[in-house]
């Protein structure tokens, strides 16, 4: 291969088009990614588990329908990893926990399903948080992953494989779920794009190890919108196996990648009306914000109407309540394999009372409701991400711009509570820190708004473009 960069952040939706044309083969492509994971993943810990043999074993078989004339998928040929929460037939899923360090899932779930119908290569099984229950991607299975823009950095999480994975060109692919703001944390701290769908947009199968997790939400993470958009039409869609899911047909989300934004009421968010937000993010995002109305957006600031003081003991006991529902018979069993915070928030749900419970899911009521009425009178919200760029590994932000703040929540304030009302929402790179870290603007829409997101996106990756910044050392 001439270039050693040849194929690292090409685009997915020109990859499938010269695999289609037969300029690229699918093992050559496959062969090619996981060279790079084997010279640069020791340095971010991006990946769990490399499936170097079955790969190339679908690339040749991805290779023999091309020069066979037969139909192909919309991502066929195309590299792909899976986060490691997902259920992976024949493949080793650890949920992020030494629990389940050798668990072999006899069947796929869902989403793996659709990806292998629609082509991909499975390279492996990206690194994620025990049971991926924080922002951050540590566990008890190795060293910590890693942000590829500084080493030394979080990648956020608990898709923080995927999105190490693909700012450091180690796929081109890699979807994460989103039960909190796990896709769009490490989307914000590692600049890579990535939507969390509206609530059952994507369908799951419920089987166990796994829980509920009503607030989850699988979707794209990709290092455009174009090719988010290729992902997302693959992944969404019902399936009576998901008794949650949306039973509407997925839209065409292609038509959000034109139309552009004039005409469209948007508000703009400093903080939520109680969140602290570092000043260079503020800046960063407020700068953003301005591209909307240059574009012909109708744009007035607007906090949502979020109960800042309720709202994150509202998600931490139906968050925790739902963990507790599957793990907790781990901590009679295997309490020396978890790690402290699950085995703490475990203990924790055994005292509380089923008036707790219901307590928290009557206010989930009241703020569904009224973020379902603010989305009455605009198109989208927008705000930062995340309250700060990317901390170093293990040492959580307890202050932000003079505030004391939740060392576990803090920094991601605005990224739960669209978990918990259900709303469709994205994270955008529009910037760097002083030090050189991504910060994101986040776009939130109503339910069912998908393509107002993607419209949005679009429109700004074309007016600010970021694909050409890359981490020194990956490019």
């Amino acid at each position: 291969m001439s270039d050693e960069y040849e194929f690292a952040y090409m685009p997915v939706w020109e990859l499938v088009a010269k695999i289609r044309g037969k300029e690229i083969s699918p093992v050559e492509l496959t062969d090619y990614f996981l060279a790079r994971i084997e010279k640069h993943d020791a340095k971010v810990n991006a990946f769990l588990t490399v499936t170097g043999d079955l790969a190339r074993a679908q690339a040749k078989d991805a290779e023999k329908a091309v020069i066979n004339g037969e139909e192909l998928g919309p991502l066929h040929g195309v590299p792909v990893a899976i986060k490691d929460l997902v259920l992976t037939q024949g493949i080793r899923t650890t949920m992020g926990s030494q629990v389940y360090e050798n668990n072999i899932p006899d069947t796929d779930d869902l989403i793996v399903e659709r990806l292998k119908e629609a082509g991909t290569v499975i390279l492996g099984k990206t690194n994620t948080p025990e049971f991926g229950h924080r922002g951050t991607t540590e566990n008890m299975l190795g060293d910590a992953c890693r942000n590829p823009w500084d080493l030394s950095r979080t990648a956020g999480g608990s898709s923080g494989g995927a999105a190490a994975a693909l700012i450091a060109a180690l796929s081109p692919i890699a979807p994460g779920s989103d039960g909190g703001g796990s896709i769009r944390i490490p989307g914000a701290f590692c600049g890579v794009y990535g939507i969390k769908p509206t609530q059952g947009r994507i369908p799951r199968l419920y089987t166990s190890p796994g829980r509920w997790g009503q607030f989850s939400q699988n979707g794209p993470m990709t290092l455009n919108v174009r090719d988010a958009v290729i992902t997302f039409q693959v992944l969404a869609g019902p399936d009576q196996r998901d008794p949650t899911c949306l039973q509407e047909p997925a839209p065409d989300f292609s038509v959000g990648l034109q139309g552009g934004v004039k005409g469209l009421k948007i508000a703009w968010s400093k903080n939520y009306g109680y969140a602290p937000v570092d000043p260079e993010v503020a800046h960063c995002v407020a700068t953003a914000v301005k591209t909307f109305s240059d574009l012909g957006a109708e744009v007035e600031e607007m906090d949502p109407p979020i109960n800042g003081e309720q709202i994150f003991e509202t998600f931490k006991t139906i968050f925790w309540s739902d963990y507790a529902s599957v793990y907790d018979k781990l901590l009679d069993s295997s309490s020396d394999q978890l790690s402290q915070e699950v085995r703490l928030g475990l203990e924790e749900v055994r005292s509380w009372n089923a008036g707790k419970i219901m307590n928290a899911l009557h206010e989930l009521e009241w703020h569904r409701e009224r973020m379902n009425r603010f989305f009455d009178n605009i198109d989208l919200l927008l705000s930062p991400a995340l309250a700060v760029p990317a901390f170093p590994i293990q040492k959580f932000p307890d202050e932000i711009n003079g505030q004391s703040v939740d060392e576990m929540w803090g920094y991601t304030p605005f990224t739960f509570p669209i978990n918990m009302s259900g709303q469709t929402a994205a994270t955008v790179p529009c910037g760097f820190s002083s030090e050189g870290l991504p910060i994101g603007l986040h776009i939130v829409g109503p339910k069912g708004g998908e393509v107002q997101v993607i419209r949005a996106s679009a429109a700004y990756e074309e007016a600010r473009p970021w694909q050409h910044h890359r981490p020194l050392g990956f490019e």
